[in-house]
């Protein structure tokens, strides 16, 4: 019995290490924000002939930054979130415990809510200010923070130097939230359900709009809490939360 299921594991691991995401269809979406778009995009194995599909917000850090927005009673969703403070486009936060107190670093406005940890799972940190957008790894955080106006701490890191990370869960199948860096760009998203593994693959291997080559992806509260919202120049579009969450991650434009 223990030799069957490792030989399971083993054929998953290979299985999944072959996978080859590929981009079938994608569309892309103005918003009131000259420097930011919606892009939704179809993605397909073309060994097994999963799909998933992609929604981001992808944007510029010269013209938009990111904010932290604090859901302390579990009172506000996303949506609501969003159109009290009048956001360009948002997911939901970080992990919670069960007491619905933040796990890991949080800074809003500037102000340390809740220290960094070092724990397995929560390996990275997205840091935004008025000058820059960052994922960062924990181990980098104190020589690269540079007094950051929002921060969040989750993980696991996805994409690194451009390519997937290895190792990821390829097991559990969950609706997934992300952020992304690279070049001049970068981005907030939601992903229809996949494994770790699988979105690892499908960030470092998307063409997320020209000239956007991921470098950095990190994983945020998946699963029921995993929701994405965007203001379209006439209405929004959304993908609610299943779930109270502790706090939001917000675009606006500087």
């Amino acid at each position: 019995m223990q030799v069957n299921t490792a030989l399971v594991l083993l054929f998953a691991a290979a299985f999944n290490a072959a996978a080859a995401w590929e981009e079938k269809t994608a569309r892309n979406e103005n918003s009131p924000s000259a420097g930011l778009v919606h892009r939704k995009v179809e993605m397909e194995d073309s060994i097994t002939g999963q799909s998933a599909t992609v929604e981001l917000a992808i944007f510029s850090p010269k013209s938009c930054q990111l904010r932290v927005i604090d859901n302390r009673d579990g009172a506000s969703n996303l949506d609501g979130a969003m159109q009290a403070g009048n956001f360009l486009a948002g997911v939901n936060g970080g992990y919670f415990d069960p007491d619905f107190a933040p796990i890991g670093l949080r800074i809003i406005e500037g102000k340390i809510v809740r220290p960094l940890v070092h724990a397995r799972l929560l390996t990275g940190v997205l840091i935004s200010s008025r000058d820059f957008t960052q994922i960062v790894r924990v181990s980098e955080y104190s020589k690269a923070r540079r007094n950051p106006y929002s921060a969040v701490q989750c993980g696991p890191v996805l994409v690194d130097a451009g390519h997937a990370v290895k190792g990821l869960d390829t097991a559990r199948i969950a609706r997934r939230t992300f952020a992304v860096v690279g070049n001049d760009r970068a981005a907030v998203g939601f992903c229809s359900e996949v494994s770790l593994a699988q979105l690892s693959q499908i960030l470092a291997s998307a063409r997320l709009v020209d000239n956007f080559k991921v470098q950095r992806g990190l994983n945020l509260d998946g699963g029921s809490s995993s929701a994405f919202w965007f203001r379209r120049n006439r209405d929004v579009f959304s993908i609610p939360e299943l779930k109270a969450v502790r706090d939001f991650v917000g675009v606006v434009a500087k």
